[in-house]
C-alpha cells in the first residue's frame, strides 16, 4: 500500500508539472479561438469565405508559433534539470551522499514523453469540443438549437474556436463535414509541443557542449603561452640582448 501511494504521488507530481507548463500555451489557444470568433462571427454571414480562411490561418499559426517558443524553452530547462539530477544520482552512488541542489526538481527533468503529454493536455479541449459538436451534428446543421445549447456553443467557441469554427463555417455553407473531424486539430499542440520540447533540450545540450569546448580551448591556449620571467628590475639581472 505504501508503494502504491508513493507511485500515485509521483504520478500526481508529474501531472501537476505538465499542467503548469502547458497552462500558458493553453491560454494562447483560448485567445486564438476568441480572436477568430470576434473577427469572423457575423450574424449576416456565417458562411465560409476567403476572409475567414485568412483569419483562421493567422490565428492557428500565431498560437502554434507561441506554442513552439514556450515548448522550446521548457525543453531547455528540462535538460538543465536532467543534468542536475544526474549529478545528484552520481554523487549518491559514488560517495554515498546526495549532492544537494535546491533548484532541482525531478518532475521537471527532461524525458521525451513529457512534451507530448503536455501537448495532449492542451489538445484535450479540441477533442472535447469536437465530441460535443459531433454528437449534436444534426441539430447544429439544421440551426434548431435552443437557447441553452447556444450558450454551450459559445463556450465551446471560446475554448477551442480555432479548431471548430472552420468546420462550423464550412457546414453552414453546405459542406456537411462531421464535427468529429475537428478532433484531429488536437494533433497541432501535441506535435508542436512534443517536437519543440525535444528540440529545445538538444539545443541546450549543444550550447553547453560548445561552451565547454570553447572553455577547454581557451585553457589550452593559456597553458601553451610562454610565461614571461620577472627579473625584478635590478641592475645586472636582465640578460643582455644580442645586437
Amino acid at each position: 500500500m505504501a508503494k502504491e501511494k508513493k507511485v500515485m504521488k509521483r504520478i500526481g507530481r508529474q501531472a501537476w508539472e505538465r499542467f503548469k507548463e502547458s497552462f500558458p500555451i493553453t491560454l494562447m489557444y483560448f485567445f486564438a479561438g476568441m480572436i477568430l470568433l470576434i473577427l469572423t462571427m457575423k450574424e449576416e454571414n456565417v458562411k465560409w469565405d476567403n476572409t475567414k480562411l485568412l483569419w483562421t490561418l493567422v490565428c492557428i499559426v500565431g498560437a502554434a508559433a507561441y506554442n513552439a517558443f514556450v515548448a522550446y524553452a521548457i525543453g531547455g530547462k528540462g535538460y538543465e534539470m536532467l543534468v542536475s539530477g544526474n549529478m545528484k544520482r552520481y554523487t549518491a552512488v559514488e560517495y554515498g551522499a546526495e549532492y544537494k541542489i535546491s533548484a532541482h526538481k525531478e518532475a521537471k527533468e527532461y524525458r521525451v514523453w513529457k512534451g507530448f503529454v503536455g501537448g495532449a493536455m492542451i489538445g484535450i479541449f479540441a477533442v472535447l469540443v469536437g465530441i460535443i459538436f459531433g454528437c449534436n451534428q444534426a441539430v447544429i446543421d439544421a440551426r434548431e438549437v435552443d437557447v441553452s445549447f447556444v450558450g454551450l456553443m459559445m463556450i465551446c467557441f471560446f475554448l477551442s474556436g480555432w479548431s471548430i469554427l472552420p468546420i462550423y463555417y464550412l457546414n453552414m455553407s453546405g459542406a456537411a463535414i462531421s464535427y468529429f473531424v475537428s478532433c484531429v486539430f488536437a494533433l497541432v499542440p501535441i506535435l508542436v509541443t512534443g517536437i519543440m520540447y525535444i528540440v529545445g533540450a538538444y539545443g541546450k545540450r549543444s550550447k553547453a557542449w560548445r561552451e565547454r569546448e570553447i572553455a577547454e580551448k581557451q585553457a589550452q591556449e593559456e597553458a601553451q603561452k610562454e610565461k614571461k620571467i620577472n627579473y625584478g628590475g635590478l641592475p645586472g639581472t636582465k640578460p643582455r640582448k644580442r645586437k
